[in-house]
């Protein structure tokens, strides 16, 4: 997946600076602009079209909040000294992914970050139809058990699902296998469970000719 394009807004030149230095830190995510105040930041999402916008409230032309109804091709992080219950709310009826209050160090806003980036990985894994399992993470509800088929037992799924998580890569059946001590074909099934179950999620690798390569990603 190509870098998460951001802009930043905010009406304090040092604080955007600041803060698109903390984006920048953050692997996968790259500031495309700056802008610091509403109609700038209007401007600049029409014309560069970013993934995310990091959205002050206290702008001096316009209210944040105005701008987050106005974006419609842009996710927004809103960013905010701005703590009233009704300001939040708002916030979240106008479409915002989070909120984060001022000041907040690097690692907090890193967070928000890879949650989002997470997010958007898992909606690009999935398929043109949603199961409900599928959309219940997305909103962070708990997913449906799904029960162990037969001949497969919990502890070496454990074993595959640690595995899998400790790669920090994608894998294959065969180096599942090679890493866990199983059967090709034993790796594969523990490996597609735990795609059911929601825990990894599966993408096919092309190569030159012949059938896809199957290669799995833990989700967790």
């Amino acid at each position: 997946m190509s870098d998460v394009r951001v802009l930043v807004v905010d009406d304090d030149f040092m604080v955007a600076r600041i803060h698109s230095g903390y984006v920048a830190r953050v692997p996968g995510f790259r500031v495309v602009s700056v802008a610091h105040t509403g109609a700038a930041a209007l401007a600049a999402a029409a014309e560069l079209r970013p993934d995310l916008v990091l959205l002050d409230i206290y702008l001096p032309d316009m209210s944040g909040l105005d701008v987050l109804k106005a974006l419609h091709d842009a996710d927004v992080l809103m960013i905010s000294a701005a703590r009233d219950v009704t300001t939040v709310r708002e916030a979240v009826r106008g479409g915002a992914v989070n909120y984060l209050i001022k000041p907040f160090t690097a690692a907090a806003l890193a967070e928000r970050l890879q949650q989002y980036a997470d997010t958007r990985r898992r909606l690009t894994a999935l398929g043109p139809e949603a199961r409900q399992d599928d959309v219940d993470r997305l909103f962070g509800a708990p997913p449906s058990a799904v029960p162990m088929p037969k001949g497969l037992s919990a502890a070496t799924c454990a074993l595959v699902a640690d595995t899998l998580r400790e790669a920090g890569r994608e894998l294959s059946a065969a180096e599942t296998a090679e890493l866990t001590g199983l059967s090709r074909v034993s790796a594969r099934r523990y490996l597609e469970h735990l795609c059911a179950s929601g825990q990894a999620v599966l993408r096919p690798r092309y190569g030159t000719a012949g059938r896809p390569e199957h290669r799995y990603r833990w989700l967790g």
